[in-house]
């Protein structure tokens, strides 16, 4: 077996050994693997027949990045070029203060984070990942409370995984008042492990007594209802193993199991498939990627006890994972990495859990501040988050009142800027979605028909994303009561 311990006992010389965030080559060469073998870091992936293929012109990471950025520059240029009248009419009636923080609230920003979507999701040509010989252990670990409807289904997809490598699937009852405990004996099957805790302590408590009795180096979150879809472990794995080694996690892919319980779930399905999907992505391309999901994450057990493992806090997954980036770690992404997992199925469930994860983004900058002064180029990320309660205010506030008022005939707010960022949205969701079609595709999944989930998802969510998120804000900022509130 593979001993991960080792990806950091030694560097080859031909290895990048500078600041992953300032990388300006390929993450790792066909020549970095060659040595790493001859050093026994890690096993031969290839095949001596396949061992270098020929070599494609590259463009670095900084260089994608600075693509990017030009290309949403522009665009934000060209829109302000073409609405400069517009704008100026508007300061002589509000004044230039809330003229600024309106149009810049709910245009400008939004249409530069829109361009740099597009365009690096233009420039993301990510290496294919190469199968290892020997994979390494994993421990699996699953906080469960009140699952057991879903508890077995979950476990025989992890059974069923075709993983190479041993498995340890620990089950951490966190007092259930059901018997989720019951159904995970009934299974019988010596790779699980079942602890039970007597009373309810949370997710965070869960999880940390999973990882004090982790016996495998490497770790893999699960929810209790997520279904790994065929090969999710070995992709996931794969993903680590060819990744940077700095590398200390990877997120794997979310995507919908219950998407036709109803019109929640229907437009959620879109949101995982097109919006939280394709951040992830652009985030993993400039070595950056913000939040290792607890529903479906692979960490360095190690890395993780060294951080104090899950804080109990409402967003442990992204404080534990801004504590890795703050270290100057990295967080991978494997996008063909799939698992399925039911999501709020009412609007007052969905609103809890969005409200939880905007509160767990400030709860993550006041534990761990100095993150914005950790140079890298994942850092404006960390820094388009913080603008997030400035455009919701403005979309509820002047974008929305606007579009009702130009109904009416008053296009005072409905300008030339705002309009701009249709062409740039259908644009932006078409290529979105021929990227992650051809993943699916490659994947053997189907993109199943949902027009109407996706007319919700594109004119409706943020207008029922915003208020949830604007709650969250709220209940950090004035430190109210804890409700863990996802479903």
């Amino acid at each position: 077996m593979l001993d991960i311990s080792d990806k950091y006992s030694h560097t080859s010389s031909q290895i990048v050994t500078e600041d992953i965030s300032d990388d300006d080559s390929p993450l790792l060469s066909c020549t970095s693997f060659q040595d790493m073998r001859s050093d026994h870091l890690l096993p031969d992936f290839r095949s001596p027949a396949n061992a270098c293929p020929p070599r494609k012109r590259y463009v670095s990471v900084r260089g994608k990045f600075m693509l990017a950025q030009m290309g949403a520059i522009l665009w934000v240029m060209f829109s302000l070029w073409i609405a400069l009248p517009w704008i100026i009419s508007l300061a002589d009636i509000f004044g230039w203060v809330l003229t600024v923080f309106a149009i810049g609230g709910m245009a400008i920003v939004p249409g530069y984070i829109s361009g740099l979507i597009l365009f690096s999701v233009m420039l993301d040509n990510r290496p294919k990942v190469l199968p290892a010989e020997n994979y390494p252990s994993i421990s699996i670990l699953i906080a469960a409370y009140n699952e057991e409807g879903v508890i077995s289904d979950t476990l025989h997809s992890i059974i069923s995984q075709a993983y190479p490598g041993v498995l340890e699937i620990i089950v951490i009852d966190d007092g259930s008042k059901d018997d989720t405990a019951g159904m995970v004996r009934r299974l019988n099957d010596p790779r699980i492990r079942l602890i039970v805790q007597p009373k309810n302590g949370g997710k965070a408590s869960a999880l940390n007594t999973g990882l004090e009795n982790a016996t495998h180096a490497i770790i893999i979150t699960i929810d209790a209802d997520t279904y790994l879809y065929r090969d999710a472990l070995q992709h996931i794995v794969g993903r680590y193993l060819n990744d940077p080694e700095n590398t200390v996690a990877v997120a794997g892919a979310i995507a919908v199991r219950n998407s036709r319980a109803s019109w929640v779930t229907r437009f959620q399905e879109w949101d995982y498939f097109h919006g939280i999907a394709v951040v992830k992505r652009v985030q993993s391309l400039y070595q950056g990627t913000l939040v290792a999901q607890g529903a479906f994450s692979l960490y360095e057990r190690d890395v993780v006890r060294a951080l104090g493992g899950w804080p109990p806090c409402v967003g442990e997954d992204i404080v534990l994972s801004w504590a890795m980036l703050k270290k100057g770690y990295r967080i991978g992404y494997a996008e063909n990495a799939v698992v399925f997992t039911n999501v709020p199925e009412t609007y007052n469930q969905l609103f809890l859990q969005r409200r939880r994860w905007a509160r767990g983004m400030f709860e993550a900058l006041r534990a761990h501040p100095d993150i914005l002064l950790t140079r890298r180029i994942s850092l404006q990320f960390v820094l388009i988050n913080m603008l997030f309660p400035w455009l919701d205010i403005t979309y509820l506030f002047f974008f929305i009142p606007g579009i009702i008022a130009a109904f009416f005939g008053i296009f005072l707010l409905a300008g030339p800027v705002t309009l701009f960022l249709i062409p740039l949205a259908l644009v932006n969701n078409a290529i979105i979605y021929i990227v992650q079609r051809k993943m699916f595709r490659e994947r053997g999944l189907k993109v199943r028909k949902n027009l109407r989930g996706f007319l919700i998802y594109i004119f409706f969510s943020q207008l029922m994303m915003a208020p949830a998120s604007l709650a969250g804000y709220g209940s950090e900022l004035f430190r109210l009561s804890k409700v863990w509130g996802t479903k």
